[in-house]
């Protein structure tokens, strides 16, 4: 199995091996490094696309400490390190933004550009999180009930998205307790929003229209803030985790995307 030994963690990952430039992907919450399945299949014969499970996700062994998005900028830094690549386009979805952008802050010089999806700089809407505490504390004391497990999918993938029950059986899986963990990693982030001027790198955004988690204004807020973003991508019908149902305009903005930086 493909683990590194990465700051007391030992990081799931895997690596499609192919010969163009690196791209690496972060996950969002509750996910793991298959939601970018579809990404790999589109670009690792050609470029080589590196998907990682986050402390406390998927198949990564994570050690009970509490956490913050820029100790995963650093297990991000480790990896690129034990798999020998210096530079790279990193990104990712939701939380696998907020990383990244945490990545491009502190090792500028490793960023050759960002893919953004679905995420922000700021910190949660403090109207929803009383609903995401509600349904954090009754994860971790009676497990992902399928009320719970469906409201959790409908905000992360869509309402009655055919995705969604892979997805449900992978939570259902999971110690229950570990959610209080990666939940207050999300609810205790800083906002970095008035840092994301000093990011010089190339960057992607891209955001689906009916993101109910982080809704649209935040994403051009985003594109706004990061000198060198280029123009904001929409997808149509698409919700949270556009790149998983919406895969096509996704691929396609991450096509034109790496093509242009991998010209520079």
């Amino acid at each position: 199995m493909p683990y590194a030994e990465i700051n007391g963690q030992r990081i799931y990952h895997e690596d499609s091996g192919g010969p163009g430039l690196p791209l690496v992907l972060a996950h969002g919450l509750l996910m793991d490094h298959e939601m970018f399945a579809p990404q790999v299949a589109a670009f690792g014969s050609e470029y080589r696309v590196v998907t990682w499970d986050e402390r406390g996700h998927g198949l990564t062994e994570t050690t009970p400490d509490d956490f913050s998005y820029w100790d995963s900028a650093e297990d991000l830094r480790g990896l690129l390190d034990a798999l020998d690549i210096e530079r790279a386009v990193v990104g990712g979805m939701s939380q696998g933004g907020f990383l990244s952008l945490r990545f491009a802050l502190r090792y500028p010089e490793r960023a050759i550009g960002l893919v953004l999806l679905d995420t922000q700089s700021g910190l949660e809407d403090p109207e929803k999180l009383p609903q995401y505490e509600m349904m954090t504390d009754v994860w971790a004391t009676d497990g992902p009930s399928d009320v719970i497990a469906d409201a959790a999918a409908a905000i992360i993938i869509g309402p009655n998205r055919p995705e969604s029950a892979a997805w449900i059986a992978k939570w259902k899986a999971r110690p229950k307790e570990s959610v209080r963990q990666i939940f207050g990693t999300l609810v205790t982030r800083d906002d970095i929003t008035a840092r994301i001027g000093e990011i010089a790198a190339p960057a992607l955004v891209v955001h689906g229209e009916e993101d109910l988690a982080i809704e649209t204004p935040l994403a051009e807020a985003l594109a706004a803030g990061l000198p060198n973003a280029r123009p904001l991508v929409l997808v149509p019908g698409a919700g949270h985790a556009a790149n998983l149902t919406h895969p096509e305009p996704v691929n396609a903005a991450i096509a034109g995307f790496l093509k242009e930086v991998g010209s520079d």
